[in-house]
């Protein structure tokens, strides 16, 4: 009998470990929106926007990807509370001309109602990027 509650016991953690590990609130990767998508996805959200600006050659770019987006906290943070997108300047070139991307990465802040509330070009490491999402949250 003791054997069996063990069990059960083992199965319940994995159970509860594997719950907290696949809530969304709890993800270890920014769930990046294309541009039309996380647009539309915005206003039936009613979230802002992290609309982030990167090309493949951008070492800047890389790092970011690498130290900021793979911090779980900025990760599930950003996933909550923003909608995340994430736009190939090589790629869509009519979207960076929109944002007059110039230097990469280009980090843009959008409110819900699609206006721009804030802009930082260049890399921004994790617990600076936390700060700047949780005071650009409490803007309005």
């Amino acid at each position: 009998m003791k054997l069996k509650n063990r069990g059960l016991i083992a199965l319940f953690f994995i159970g509860l470990t594997f719950g907290l590990l696949t809530n969304p609130g709890y993800s270890k990767e920014v769930e990046w929106q294309t541009f039309a998508d996380g647009m539309a996805r915005s206003k039936i959200e009613n979230k802002k926007i992290f609309l982030h600006f990167y090309a493949k050659w951008c070492g800047a770019c890389r790092t970011m990807d690498l130290k900021t987006f793979r911090d779980p906290g900025v990760a599930a943070y950003l996933n909550e509370n923003f909608i995340p997108i994430k736009v190939d300047t090589d790629r869509e070139r009519q979207t960076s001309t929109l944002f007059r991307v110039r230097f990469l990465p280009d980090n843009w802040f959008i409110a819900e109602d699609g206006k721009p509330i804030g802009h930082r070009s260049g890399y921004i490491a994790p617990e600076k990027f936390k700060g700047l999402l949780k005071v650009l949250l409490e803007k309005n």
